[in-house]
């Protein structure tokens, strides 16, 4: 991933052989369908508490909440979006199906907001788009990537740099969708703003279909759970069996063609061999060769598994607490989307005599930030860190993350200071009653912490982009990338059980910390408790990452920098 590729060459489209530039003219097609994809995504849901509060008069706790709700939906789907891509579909006939449903999606939320001007449809077309999402996001960077063969050194090579022209894609298409697609919205109006967005995803589509003969493409797998589920079933049909330390004997891949496989295990990939840890011991016993399994001319899968198979299920295990501990992370960052904006309307937003920034497009500040840190991260950082550490990604993929999720505490104490010191002037001035009143505080005091965002981001982001990639079972890379997504969307949920929890807590007590008046409300308390709970997750996601047991590959530690 980005960051993370010290050895990349931006220039290997270049130097590469035909073949070679034959992956990346296929692959160009791809991110274009990206670049579209993240171009409406975040034109739409970076202004949308906007349209809510604003058209549709809803209170702004309310409006968060709905915000958080549909993007933890759009970030769910990809569970569902990967299953079906793995085991039925396959990833073009997915992200073909789901950017249908996209487009058709954005349509009608154009509509709904233009002509027909119905509350209903709205809600309804949002949630069209989520399941559009879902469909594609799981799919378009691991589709893309097949375009280049891994038994090729020269194509794994490219591959390395396509990483890093993929990320620009997505940062470039977020960032030019909020400085553009916002402020048609706020300026002109919402029918044109979303009247965009579908025109790009249409051209997106029309030009991916024109690459249709050039995409290197791979059917549906069959689903990856049943291989997951053999381990567990097995595991507890053995229970009964005692480990003999030295005289044990566990079924290893090298034995497959001894046992007669089933035809249908014989046409699958085979997976990496994996060595066997000591982790999660008392799944080793489906890998136990017991007197009945010796005694078997054939092996019954749900009986006796391999150890790359056990160790899968580890693998899988083992990601389940990180993912739990990032979702705070994601909390803080839903902020941006929500609360930040709503500061951000009340202070001067003027850029020179005639030109009002719109509130929402101080997002744009976040993927610049991006832009610059992660290039700085990889070229800068990494270099002298590497001097210290030894490591060559200078610091680890968890050690990354947990820089990430640091920076996110920091992020809202520097939200929270700035937030005191905006009612601070609200009060001076006697506007703490007038919450649609322009204090005279310019709104690039709220500079820091949107680049503390994109700073946290470019840590914690690539970093678990990279540890679900890396440790996921290679017939899961598609529901691992899902998976990662998912952090998104249960961390909105999340978010939305803290807003209701510190609703009813300081409702009680007769002084709302997140009313509709911003100005007596007390977002910098809310944000000073969203720094706490994410102190005490660090202490946990630190604790966890000590404790984490890496992939093992043929005696070598899988680690890629992890």
């Amino acid at each position: 991933m980005v960051g993370t590729s010290s050895n990349s060459n931006s220039n290997s489209l270049i130097h590469h052989p035909s073949h070679v530039r034959g992956g990346w003219h296929a692959a160009i097609f791809i991110i274009f369908v990206e670049f579209a994809e993240r171009f409406a995504y975040q034109g739409l849901a970076s202004n949308l508490i906007q349209y809510l509060t604003n058209v549709l008069n809803e209170p702004i706790t309310e409006a968060a909440k709905n915000v958080n709700t549909w993007v933890g939906a759009s970030s769910l789907f990809p569970l569902l979006g990967g299953f079906v891509a793995d085991s039925y579909l396959g990833r073009f006939n997915t992200i073909l199906v789901s950017s249908l449903i996209y487009l058709v999606g954005m349509i009608f939320l154009t509509l709904s907001v233009s002509v027909l001007k119905n509350k209903a449809l709205f809600f309804v077309a949002l949630y069209v788009l989520a399941i559009g999402d879902g469909g594609h996001k799981p799919c378009v960077q691991t589709f893309a990537a097949d375009q280049f063969d891994e038994d090729s050194p020269e194509e794994k090579d490219a591959k390395s740099s396509f990483f890093n022209w993929w990320y620009l894609g997505i940062v470039a298409g977020s960032t030019a969708s909020v400085f553009v697609v916002i402020y048609l919205q706020d300026n002109i109006g919402w029918g044109v703003g979303l009247g965009v967005l579908a025109g790009v995803l249409a051209l997106a589509l029309a030009l991916f279909l024109l690459g249709i003969k050039r995409y290197r493409k791979e059917g549906p797998t069959g689903s990856p759970f049943t291989r997951l589920a053999q381990v567990f079933v097995s595991a507890a049909r053995n229970w009964r069996v005692q480990f003999t330390h030295g005289n044990d004997m566990f079924f290893c891949e090298e034995e497959e063609e001894h046992h007669h496989e089933p035809h249908h295990l014989l046409v699958q990939p085979k997976p990496q061999s994996l060595l066997r840890t000591h982790q999660f011991r008392f799944l080793d016993k489906a890998a136990i060769i017991d007197e009945i399994d010796a005694k078997s001319k054939t092996r019954d899968p749900w009986r006796l598994c391999s150890v790359t198979q056990v160790e899968e299920v580890k693998l899988v295990l083992r990601l389940i607490p990180i993912w739990l501990s990032c979702l705070m992370f994601t909390v803080i960052q839903a902020q941006v989307h929500t609360f930040y904006i709503k500061q951000g309307a009340t202070m001067v937003r003027s850029l020179g005599a005639n030109f009002q920034i719109p509130p929402a497009s101080l997002q744009g500040l976040v993927g610049v930030t991006i832009l610059f840190a992660v290039p700085l991260y990889d070229r800068v950082f990494v270099p002298v860190v590497r001097k210290f550490t030894g490591t060559p990604t200078g610091i680890t993929v968890l050690q990354r993350i947990g820089v990430g999720l640091f920076l996110s505490i920091f992020n809202m104490v520097v939200a929270a200071l700035i937030e005191a010191k905006r009612i601070g002037v609200a009060r001076d001035h006697g506007l703490i009653d007038d919450p649609k009143a322009v204090l005279p505080m310019s709104i690039w005091w709220m500079l820091p912490q949107y680049m503390v965002t994109g700073i946290s981001d470019a840590f914690t982001i690539v970093g678990l982009q990279e540890l679900f990639y890396d440790q996921m079972p290679d017939a899961l890379r598609s529901l691992g990338a899902a998976a990662y997504i998912s952090i998104t969307g249960i961390g909105s949920f999340v978010g939305n059980i803290v807003i209701v929890v510190v609703q009813a807590i300081t409702s009680g007590a007769g002084n709302k910390w997140l009313g509709d008046n911003i100005n007596r409300a007390h977002l910098d308390y809310f944000y000073w408790t969203l720094a706490v709970l994410s102190s005490v997750n660090l202490c946990v996601y630190v604790w966890i990452a000590r404790i984490y047991v890496y992939k093992r590959v043929d005696g070598r530690d899988h680690k890629s920098g992890v």
